[in-house]
């Protein structure tokens, strides 16, 4: 990916994903929570040679439900602009691990986002409170 103590390269990981064949690509996707990625082939597969803790299973959690794409669009706004309502996101920020990371990828299911995936990758590396709290800062922004 990266060197150390620095971030990770998402869009890299993205590109790997697409040359996934499609039985690695459906094990992924069939993961419930991130923790279940640790029983998956296809995780570390993708990860050669990396230490995959659970930063690395909440970004790649994401990848079969968000396309890259070279813009600007934060997730808070491409809920928003699908139609996402304000409750569910506000259900996502209330909600303690792992829940709001499994509610958060039914709404991008559902919103099938395309965004810079570099953005998103480092939003989910560190996801936390403060990340929350962006989210929805986000989705109130209006896009330019």
């Amino acid at each position: 990916m990266s060197k150390k103590n620095s971030t990770p390269d998402f869009v890299a990981l993205v590109q790997r994903y697409a040359e996934l064949g499609s039985g690695p690509k459906a094990e992924l996707r069939r993961a419930a929570k991130p923790d279940d990625l640790q029983l998956v082939p296809a995780f570390y597969r993708l990860l050669p040679g990396i230490h995959t803790d659970a930063k690395w299973r909440r970004v790649v959690f994401f990848l079969p439900f968000v396309r890259h794409a070279d813009n600007d669009l934060r997730l808070g706004q491409a809920l928003k602009q699908a139609g996402i309502s304000e409750m569910r996101l506000f259900q996502v920020l209330r909600s303690t691990k792992p829940n709001d990371l499994i509610q958060l990828r039914r709404l991008a299911q559902q919103a099938e986002p395309a965004m810079h995936w570099q953005r998103l990758g480092e939003s989910l590396f560190y996801w936390n409170e403060a990340q929350k709290r962006r989210l929805v800062e986000d989705y109130f922004t209006p896009i330019p």
